[in-house]
């Protein structure tokens, strides 16, 4: 995936924003059909809820919940068993995983017959759950070194290895030679560690001690070192022999499905475009950006025979929690690029699984639907939105805005957790115009209502914490 392609990716995306007659919404915070959040509801919400910092972010992410909330309850009143609801994308990635899982029982053969001999050889290279008990010499590479000067490093290191073997004490001389603060002073003693503990190059010398041996000199990131093994703690074979076979079986059946999958790769040879990762970025800060269809069908990821879509990209954060999607949002390029390596890998084995013919008995698909619909009533139930409480002869609307305002309140006063919709946030949003409206002065007034109110009652906690430290005398350069 170094390859790119060099079209501009962003140019061709286009985020339409919920919109309305400006005059119409003036001083809402947002809308759903006729139903509408105003000022005065979202103040009453979070005027007394004063652990919340009064800020913009809060109305808007409050504002966002009374729409998913708002839509749920509607689409339950409609039709309390959602048949209206197309929630087979919901569960594409089960059916998804369930085709890479059969593609690999039927396509991957693994030997998973393994000696006892075999057992016995790998157990004494790997020693899985031993514990070693080591010393070491560290002499570090001095900034800028080249190779002249590493050289020199090493042989003087031969020298001080040549006098531990001839007898002189180890811890002596790394008292005297090493170069490591830490461990110099207490002979160059490193306590015990078991494997994944050092950078492999040490692990890999260590443990292939006996106790009282003493390595050649190792390189690692960190310099040269010699290193001396003073115990090993190791668990009978016996007495994990079938865990270690299992693991040994586990590992085979590993290496040769990431030598399937690098032949996918290897064949399909994929193109990561110009601004992907960029598009990445975008669609993790705000997934519900409406995509035209042209934009939605851009290639993210083009590879022989198909691509990775910024629609597909969208479907996938969308399933995604906001903790999630922020971290995809503030990562750097390496992941960002491993992610789309890791979801063109899925799609490449579905593509591959449905090209020798698999595909999941619809039995199960109407399972995992029934499944999907049972979890979303229940969600509602839990909430009560299912369940109205609705006067004789009363329009539906103002019992859905009471059931919605109380399990808004519920959330905000910590007597229930935040349900989080998912997927079927967007589904909902597809069927029925919303509109949250974020730059709107609806938001504004909120800030400055609920401000005014707390400010009338005395200090609020979250501002009476202490400030900064006052920097201006101090001498930091970066005042």
């Amino acid at each position: 995936m170094n390859n790119r392609c060099t079209w501009p990716l962003l140019a061709g995306l286009t985020f339409f924003a919920a919109c309305a007659d400006g005059s119409q919404d003036e001083g809402l915070v947002a809308r759903v059909g006729d139903q509408a959040l105003t000022v005065e509801q979202v103040v009453d919400l979070l005027v007394d809820q004063e652990d919340l910092p009064n800020r913009r972010e809060v109305v808007v992410e409050l504002a966002s919940l009374w729409v998913d909330y708002t839509l749920l309850a509607q689409a339950v009143a409609r039709d309390s068993s959602l048949s209206d609801l197309d929630l087979e994308p919901l569960i594409r990635e089960q059916i998804e995983q369930g085709l890479v899982f059969q593609l690999r029982d039927s396509v991957i053969q693994v030997d998973t017959v393994v000696s006892d001999e075999e057992l016995r050889r790998r157990f004494a290279q790997e020693a899985p759950g031993a514990r070693l008990t080591a010393r070491h010499i560290l002499l570090p590479f001095p900034a800028g070194s080249g190779q002249s000067q590493r050289d020199s490093l090493r042989a003087q290191l031969e020298g001080i290895r040549q006098r531990a073997v001839a007898g002189e004490s180890f811890a002596e001389l790394a008292r005297r030679y090493s170069q490591d603060p830490a461990t110099a002073p207490a002979g160059g003693d490193l306590g015990s560690f078991s494997r994944g503990e050092m950078v492999k190059p040490f692990e890999d010398a260590a443990f292939a001690l006996e106790p009282g041996e003493i390595s050649q000199v190792v390189e690692s990131p960190y310099g040269f070192h010699l290193i001396q093994v003073t115990d090993r703690e190791a668990p009978n074979f016996e007495a994990v022999r079938e865990t270690f076979r299992d693991r040994t079986q586990t590992e085979r059946a590993v290496r040769a499905e990431s030598t399937y999958v690098a032949g996918l790769e290897e064949r399909a040879t994929p193109a990561t475009a110009e601004s992907a990762l960029e598009v990445v970025r975008e669609l993790a800060r705000d997934p519900s950006a409406r995509l035209s269809g042209r934009a939605a069908r851009r290639s993210l990821v083009s590879f022989d025979g198909g691509a990775f879509t910024v629609g597909e990209l969208q479907f996938f954060l969308q399933g995604r929690d906001r903790q999630y999607r922020e971290r995809v949002a503030a990562a750097p390029d390496e992941q960002l690029e491993e992610l789309l390596r890791g979801l063109v890998r899925r799609e490449l084995l579905v593509a591959e699984a449905r090209a020798v013919g698999l595909e999941p008995p619809r039995q199960q698909v109407d399972s995992l639907v029934d499944g999907a619909v049972n979890e979303l009533l229940q969600v509602a139930r839990n909430m009560g939105l299912r369940d109205l409480d609705r006067a004789p002869g009363e329009p539906l609307e103002p019992a859905i805005a009471r059931a919605v305002n109380q399990a808004l309140m519920d959330v905000l006063t910590g007597a229930s957790p935040v349900f989080p919709l998912g997927q079927v946030s967007f589904q909902l949003r597809r069927q029925v115009p919303w509109a949250v409206f974020e730059d709107g002065s609806g938001v504004g007034q909120v800030i400055l209502e609920v401000g005014r109110i707390r400010s009338t009652r005395g200090t609020a906690p979250i501002d009476s914490l202490p400030g900064p430290p006052d920097t201006a005398s101090s001498g930091d350069p970066g005042n």
